[in-house]
């Protein structure tokens, strides 16, 4: 079979195949009397045996190797092939991540692209002080998508970047908290907790409650914790057991107790969380700082309940607990009536 019949079948040129021929990779097995190239079926075989080894990424001498050479396995070059085809997904899927951070910025020209992509080179600076400066300095003129600052926020691991970037985010007014509720199911706790504290930055964004509510359920204490402290200040009830928890632990309990100080508005709720504050007390008859922090918690609520227990602490056999108790008998005797229901403090007197 002559050469261009050999490319019309094979669906290689005519180029590549005296290409082959000139490597020694498939010479044909005779000439016909003119002199052009006559491959035989064994010919072609090859031909479609080196493209098929090709189509996996081999080079030509590879091919050649392999085909000519008994002693050269597979096994190893199939194993290098894999780890060069993964890093190259890999280089393609961090390509395609930067097309699509842009084209969600909506660039109006070429110069926004360009300032978005130096952007994205700053954040990915080894230097924590240019991840921050590359934030807080750029012009409030450049678009930027939320998804691009929702991915730096969950691969930032220092604190003062990291709150740069949530202020950024919450501004942003783009859908960051989509790209963050991904975060919120990582594997990773450090990118979970660092989802959950962005997302409840974001009290205005949709979908805040539902990624929140979510987080809830995570094994890490801290990031239940982050997420009951934003639902609670949001009137979600279903915060209350992490809550008291939290008062309990002495993990943010200050923040804990606003928390229930506001869900207790509701007076259904807050008959739930002074009892479940009491049954705590109950619990910890021995630990004086857990018995002075739940204290602290109702003092926060409304109602003649929490003054009966805390007047009740103030004869407590811990002289602390006892002191502590009466020192908050004494300010919710100083409010006024409107502020009992309330559960405020009356003016001039320290928050509690």
């Amino acid at each position: 079979m002559l050469i261009g019949d050999v490319a019309r079948h094979s669906g290689v040129s005519t180029r590549m195949l005296r290409h082959y021929d000139a490597l020694g990779l498939v010479r044909p097995s005779g000439r016909t009397v003119g002199g052009y190239r006559d491959y035989s079926d064994e010919d072609i075989r090859r031909i479609f045996h080196v493209e098929s080894l090709r189509s996996l990424g081999l080079s030509l001498r590879q091919v050649g190797r392999a085909l000519e050479d008994p002693s050269f396995t597979p096994s190893a070059l199939v194993s290098d092939l894999v780890r060069w085809a993964e890093d190259r997904l890999e280089r393609e899927q961090e390509l395609l991540g930067r097309l699509r951070t842009i084209d969600a910025s909506a660039p109006t020209g070429w110069r926004d692209v360009l300032r978005i992509v130096e952007l994205m080179q700053e954040l990915a600076s080894t230097s924590a002080a240019r991840r921050q400066q590359a934030v807080l300095a750029r012009p409030e003129s450049v678009p930027v998508a939320a998804e691009l600052l929702a991915g730096a926020v969950l691969a930032e691991s220092d604190p003062n970047v990291a709150g740069a970037l949530r202020w950024a985010l919450a501004r942003s007014g783009g859908d960051g908290v989509t790209a963050l509720a991904a975060g919120v199911r990582s594997e990773d706790v450090d990118i979970r907790r660092r989802a959950v504290r962005a997302i409840a930055g974001m009290s205005e964004a949709p979908g805040v409650t539902a990624a929140l509510t979510d987080a809830l359920e995570d094994p890490d204490p801290t990031v239940r914790g982050h997420a009951a402290l934003a639902l609670g200040r949001r009137g979600v009830t279903a915060t209350v057991p992490t809550l008291v928890g939290m008062v309990v632990e002495g993990s943010y309990d200050v923040d804990a107790a606003e928390a229930l100080g506001t869900l207790a508005r509701d007076p259904e709720c807050a008959g739930r969380i002074i009892t479940a504050l009491a049954d705590e007390l109950a619990a910890h008859t021995a630990e004086s700082a857990v018995r002075i922090r739940l204290a602290q918690a109702l003092v926060e609520l409304p109602g003649a309940a929490v003054r009966e227990i805390l007047r009740q602490l103030a004869h407590d056999n811990d002289p602390a607990v006892a002191l502590v108790a009466s020192a908050f008998v004494g300010v919710l005797e100083a409010r006024t009536p409107e502020d009992r229901t309330r559960g405020d403090s009356p003016p001039g007197n320290p928050d509690t």
